[in-house]
C-alpha cells in the first residue's frame, strides 16, 4: 500500500509558513546581521519612488548563496524560489538579479561587509572564542576576472615613451626651423598638454600661410615657397595629431593605472599579473589576479584586504593598519615571507605589538653548517674597545664609516662599513685581505637588523612564542585551502577593486558563519550518528565470520596479538573472541572441538 500521490490534484494542505531546523546555518546568518545596528545596515535613500529593498535581507540572502557556493545573480534568484532556508531569509520576497547585483557592487555593501567584520570580531571575544590574542596572517592568489592577454608593461611603456620623446625633440626642432613661435621646455613638449600647444601653434601658422598664398599671384617662377613650406607643416600637423599625441596620451593614462605597479590588465585596470601556484602549462605563466589577505584566529577570518602587489612582504604594513580590532591583539604571526626589517620596526616600535615572524634566513641560521661557516661575519671574533673584526684566518676589519641605503619605496637601513687593514701582520694575510680586483675587502653590518634577528630568535624560541607559532599552520592555512577547495574560488567573479574586495568579504563571512553554525550545533549534539553504529555492527560481524574460518583451519591466537600490536583494533578483538571461545568449548562449526583442542591460558584484559 501507497500514500496517494496526485500533482494534477488541488491539495488544501497549505504550509502558510517556512521553518527551519534551529541549529540550520541560515538562522546563524539571519542572527548575525540582524545584530548589526541600523545606523549600519541603512544609508541614506530617496523619499520618492519605489522603496528600496532592505539592506539586512540582501546581506542575508547574499550571505547563504555564498555559503552554498552560488555565486551568479541568476543563480541567486532561482534559489529565492526553490530553496526553503533562501524563502525563510527572503520572506519569500522576490528580488531581480540586477537588484543583488546592484546590492554587491555598490560602496554601501562594500563598507557593510568590511564593518561586519569588526561585530563579528567582537562577537568571537565576547564569548572566549579568540585564543592567545593572537592574529594569525597570511595571503594567497586569486586570479582576476579579466583576459590572460590583455597585459600593460610599465617597462613597455618606458621604452616606447622614450623612443617617442625622441621623436618629438626632432619634431620640435622642425618646427623652429619653419618659423613657427614656440617657446616650449623640453619637459612641457614632453606632456600631452604641451603637444596640444604644439598642434595649436602648428594649426595657426598653417592659417597664416593660406592668407599669404590666396594673396601671392597663382603663377610663380620656381614654385611657391608658402606652398612647400604649407606641405612640410601639414605632414609636421598630420603627425602630432594622428600619432603623437593619441600615443603620448595613452601613455600617460596608463601611468595613472599603474601608479606603482608594474603591469596591469586592460580587461580589469586594478588587476596585476603575477605568478600563480596553479601554473598547468610549467612555464612560469604570468596571469591577472589579486594578493588576498587574511587574519585568522580559531580558523576564523577577522579581517581581510586585497593588494595588487605578488609579494607578501609590502602587504604586511597597510594590511595592519586597516584592521580596525588590532588593539585586541598581542601577537602578530607570519610566516617568513613577511619578515623584513621595516615591517619589525612597525610592528615593535608603532604598534607595540609582538610580532612571530620569523625572518628569511631564519632556518639556515639554525644549521649547524651556517653556525660554524668562517664565511659568517657573525661567526668572527669581535674586539668592542676597538670596534674591529677578526676573521678565523687573521685578517682584522676595521671600522671604516657609516652608510645608509634607501630603496625604491623611501625606506632607510643604516650600515656600518668594516674595511680589511691594508697593514696585516704578515704579507700573506695582506693578500688574503684584497678581493680578486685589488681593492680592500668589506662587510656591511647592519645593526638594527641584527637586533630584530636577536630578539625575534629568543621570542621564536621560548615557551610561549613557539607555542603560538606552531598554531600558525591549522589556523590560517587551512582558511585557504577551504575557500580553494570546498568553496571553489580560485578565480574571482567581479571586476574592479572594490567589487573584488565586497565578493571576497562575502564569501569569507559566508565561511566564518557556516562554520560557526556547524561548531555549534556539533557542541549540543550528544546523539550518536546511526551510520556510525551500523558501520560498526558491520566490522562485528565481519570480525565473527573471519574468526569462524580461521578457528576451522587451526590459526593460533597469538598470530592475532602479533597483528593487533601494529594497530589492528579488530585482531585484538578476534583474539579475546578466540580465547573466549576456546576455554569454554563452544562448539562453532560442523567438527565439534574439546576445550583440550586450545591452548589453556586466562584471558588477559585490553591493555
Amino acid at each position: 500500500m501507497y500514500k496517494d500521490y496526485n500533482t494534477n490534484q488541488l491539495s488544501l494542505e497549505v504550509n502558510l509558513a517556512y521553518d527551519i531546523p534551529s541549529n540550520h546555518e541560515a538562522r546563524m546568518i539571519s542572527l548575525f546581521v540582524d545584530s548589526i545596528p541600523s545606523q549600519v545596515l541603512l544609508e541614506e535613500t530617496s523619499h520618492t519612488g519605489r522603496p528600496a529593498f532592505h539592506p539586512a535581507m540582501l546581506m542575508k540572502m547574499t550571505l547563504f548563496a555564498y555559503a552554498r557556493q552560488v555565486f551568479s545573480g541568476r543563480k541567486i534568484v532561482q534559489m529565492n524560489s526553490e530553496v526553503i532556508p533562501m524563502k525563510w531569509l527572503s520572506q519569500d520576497t522576490y528580488v531581480s538579479y540586477k537588484t543583488i547585483n546592484n546590492f554587491r557592487s555598490s560602496k554601501h555593501a562594500n563598507n557593510l561587509i568590511k564593518t561586519a567584520f569588526i561585530y563579528f570580531t567582537l562577537l568571537m571575544r565576547e564569548n572566549g572564542m579568540i585564543e592567545d590574542d593572537a592574529l594569525f596572517i597570511d595571503g594567497t592568489k586569486l586570479e582576476a576576472d579579466a583576459n590572460l592577454y590583455s597585459f600593460t608593461w610599465k617597462r613597455a611603456i618606458d621604452k616606447y615613451e622614450a623612443a617617442l620623446n625622441g621623436k618629438i625633440s626632432q619634431l620640435y626642432d622642425q618646427l623652429i626651423q619653419e618659423g613657427v613661435n614656440l617657446a616650449l621646455s623640453k619637459e612641457e613638449r614632453e606632456t600631452s598638454q604641451g603637444l596640444e600647444e604644439l598642434l595649436e601653434k602648428t594649426e595657426a601658422t598653417l592659417v597664416e600661410i593660406e592668407q599669404a598664398i590666396e594673396e601671392e599671384p597663382k603663377v610663380i617662377k620656381g614654385g611657391s615657397a608658402n606652398r612647400q613650406k604649407r606641405r612640410r607643416i601639414k605632414k609636421i600637423r598630420k603627425q602630432l595629431k594622428d600619432d603623437f599625441l593619441p600615443r603620448k596620451q595613452r601613455y600617460e593614462e596608463a601611468r595613472k593605472i599603474l601608479e606603482d605597479r608594474n603591469s596591469f590588465s586592460k580587461t580589469d585596470h586594478d588587476a596585476t599579473f603575477m605568478r600563480m601556484k596553479e601554473d598547468h602549462m610549467q612555464n612560469g605563466q604570468l596571469k591577472p589576479g589579486y594578493n588576498v589577505q587574511a587574519a585568522t584566529n580559531g580558523q576564523y577570518v577577522l579581517d581581510f584586504d586585497i593588494f595588487p602587489n605578488p609579494t607578501d612582504t609590502r602587504t604586511l604594513k597597510p594590511f595592519l593598519q586597516s584592521i580596525q580590532t588590532l588593539d585586541l591583539f598581542n601577537y602578530i604571526v607570519a610566516d617568513a615571507g613577511y619578515g623584513s626589517e621595516e615591517n619589525y620596526r612597525f610592528i615593535i616600535d608603532e604598534l607595540e605589538k609582538i610580532p612571530l615572524i620569523p625572518y628569511t634566513m631564519y632556518q639556515k641560521e639554525l644549521t649547524k653548517k651556517y653556525q660554524t661557516s668562517t664565511d659568517n661575519p657573525m661567526n668572527w671574533e669581535y674586539l668592542e674597545d676597538t670596534d674591529q673584526f677578526i676573521k678565523p684566518d687573521g685578517v682584522v676589519y676595521s671600522f671604516k664609516n657609516y652608510s645608509s641605503r634607501t630603496d625604491k619605496y623611501g625606506f632607510q637601513r643604516d650600515f656600518k662599513i668594516y674595511e680589511a687593514d691594508k697593514v696585516q701582520d704578515t704579507p700573506e694575510l695582506e693578500q688574503l685581505a684584497k678581493t680578486d680586483s685589488g681593492n680592500q675587502k668589506q662587510i656591511h653590518y647592519n645593526p638594527t637588523w641584527n637586533y630584530f634577528k636577536e630578539l625575534l630568535k629568543q621570542t621564536l624560541h621560548s615557551e610561549e612564542g613557539s607555542r603560538i607559532y606552531a598554531k600558525r599552520k591549522i589556523d590560517v592555512e587551512p582558511v585557504f585551502g577551504r575557500l580553494k577547495s570546498v568553496f571553489g574560488v580560485r578565480r574571482v567573479h567581479v571586476r574592479g577593486k572594490q567589487a573584488v574586495s565586497t565578493e571576497i568579504g562575502f564569501i569569507f563571512m559566508s565561511m566564518n558563519l557556516t562554520k560557526l553554525a556547524k561548531n555549534l550545533a556539533s557542541k549540543t549534539s550528544t546523539i550518536q550518528k546511526p551510520h556510525s553504529i551500523s558501520f560498526s555492527l558491520i566490522g562485528f560481524k565481519t570480525g565473527i565470520t573471519v574468526w569462524f574460518y580461521l578457528e576451522a583451519s587451526f590459526c593460533p591466537a597469538s598470530l592475532f596479538r602479533f597483528i593487533s600490536k601494529k594497530g589492528y583494533n579488530i585482531c585484538r578483538i578476534l583474539e579475546i573472541i578466540f580465547l573466549f571461545y576456546g576455554r569454554h568449548g563452544i562448539r562453532t562449526h560442523a567438527r565439534c572441538y574439546t576445550p583440550t583442542a586450545f591452548p589453556t591460558r586466562p584471558l588477559k584484559p585490553l591493555e
